[in-house]
């Protein structure tokens, strides 16, 4: 589930949401009140159960050879995603909602030094249509594509991807299984 040209996505389980509302996310580092969104290169980071923790690394500029072969695996594509083996049933069951809403609306959010990984709108959004079904999870990333590691538990992986060079989020991470 990928945006089409002039929108950007928001990923929800709740199927009736009309208008989105701008707000500042309890856990939030912003104190701006937002109305988020993602385009399609960080689309993938939401393809997750909403609570779900997961730790996401892929091949940038600057990666070495050793770390993606290292952390993403030799001849495993460009990206990786993990998650905990207690949340693979969640995973595996979650009905999962798109979101179109007109990028003319948000501006690219950052943080200092890093690449853009939202898009933020200061004022109600209106939604382009009805939401859309995501489809199975699993099978949104295998499209794509792209890894699903189970882990036992994430905090090994997050420590060797942060430590590397290759690029990575990690979302959610309060949910994750103490360390």
């Amino acid at each position: 589930m990928r945006p089409a040209p002039g929108e950007v996505l928001h990923f929800s389980e709740d199927p009736t949401i009309e208008r989105f509302a701008p707000h500042v996310a309890p856990t939030s580092r912003e104190t701006t009140p937002y109305v988020w969104a993602v385009d399609g290169r960080s689309a993938p980071s939401y393809w997750f159960p909403r609570q779900c923790p997961r730790a996401m690394a892929w091949v940038r500029a600057g990666t070495t050879d050793a770390d993606r072969d290292r952390i993403i695996g030799a001849g495993c594509g460009v990206r990786v995603h993990a998650i905990e083996y207690a949340w693979w049933d969640a995973m595996r069951t979650t009905r999962l909602y798109a979101y179109r809403l007109p990028a003319a609306a948000f501006v690219e959010i950052a943080s200092p030094g890093a690449d853009p990984h939202a898009h933020v709108a200061t004022e109600p959004v209106v939604p382009l249509g009805p939401p859309e079904p995501v489809g199975n999870l699993i099978d949104c990333h295998a499209a794509a594509g792209i890894q699903l590691r189970l882990l036992d538990s994430l905090w090994p992986f997050w420590h060797e991807v942060t430590t590397s060079t290759a690029g990575f989020s990690g979302i959610r991470l309060r949910n994750a299984r103490p360390r």
